[in-house]
Order: structure tokens, then sequence, then C-alpha cells
């Protein structure tokens, strides 16, 4: 399905609410094609599973939760007690960190990782996977939402959606 034509096994991480709130805020706004893009991050980035982390769970967003994965993507909710569910913002930084640091402890076969934030929370996460050549780039929403602390590294590491919005836009 995705990404069979090679041999490399690279996985994304989705910040959801990061990704959503930098398209939103993009002028003129506009909205990104799931499947468009986890068809993108296949074919430029041999991305083989695309893992897409949300803040929490909501009855009312069954649908939306449908979508992502009918995109192709693996969905990750973030854990909160039941007392928390359905009211606290996404904050799924940890989350990512920790899954992708698991993978690497556990010596799961991946070769390099794609993320897609512009939060600066990951920014010892890149620079540990730069290192350790398990890094293949960060996508950030817009320039806006493209932390300071990423000024550092070079441009081969990351790349805007903007300059993809005509391959991933939802029309």
């Amino acid at each position: 399905m995705f990404g069979d034509k090679n041999d490399k096994n690279n996985l994304a991480f989705v910040d959801g609410q990061n990704l959503y709130m930098g398209i939103k805020s993009n002028k003129p706004a506009w909205k990104v094609d799931l499947a468009k893009f986890r068809e993108y991050l296949s074919k430029k980035y041999n991305v083989q599973k695309a893992y897409y982390f949300l803040g929490y769970v909501d009855e009312v967003n069954q649908d939306l939760y449908s979508y992502i994965q009918e995109a192709g993507f693996v969905l990750v909710f973030k854990q909160h007690n039941s007392a928390m569910m359905g009211k606290k913002k996404g904050n799924v930084d940890s989350d990512i960190i920790f899954n992708v640091m698991k993978k690497i402890y556990k010596k799961e076969p991946f070769d390099k990782i794609v993320l897609v934030s512009g939060d600066g929370d990951y920014k010892m996460l890149v620079d540990f996977l730069i290192e350790e050549n398990r890094f293949e780039k960060m996508l950030f929403p817009n320039k806006q939402f493209a932390s300071s602390l990423y000024k550092k590294i070079t441009r081969v590491y990351y790349d805007y959606l903007v300059n993809i919005k005509h391959r991933i836009e939802l029309k």
C-alpha cells in the first residue's frame, strides 16, 4: 500500500493539534486533505507507518477519527484519567517523544523519522535523531508555527507544508 516500491522504512509522527492550528492560521486559511498528505509522506519520504497523535477522545468527533484512519494514519490518543477525558488540551509532545525513543530502545525496525509539528519541545529529540542519523525531516505547518529553536538546524532537515499546499490541499 504505502511506500512498497522502496526498501526504506521511515516513520512519521504527526502532532495533530499543531498541524490543525498551524494550517488554520495560514493566510489565507486552507485545509489539509489527509489522504493526499499520507500519500505524499509515503512517496516523498518513504513513510511506511504514520502515527497521528490527538489530545483526547470526544464522542462528537467520531467522524474525524474515522477520516484520519481511512486516510492511512494510525490514530493515537493521549492517555488521560477518566475525570479529565474530553477536557484537556492536546499536548501530545511527551507522548510522541516517548514513542520514538521506545522504538529506538526496543530496536524496532525503522530507518528515519519524519516529524510534523513546529513545536520547540521536540528540539532535543530532533538533535538526537540527527546525531544518530535517524532523522529525515521536520514538516512545519507554517512559518509562524516553526519554533525559533530550529533556526540552527540545516535546511535539509525541514520544510513548510505551505510549500506543498498544491499537492495536499483539501479541495
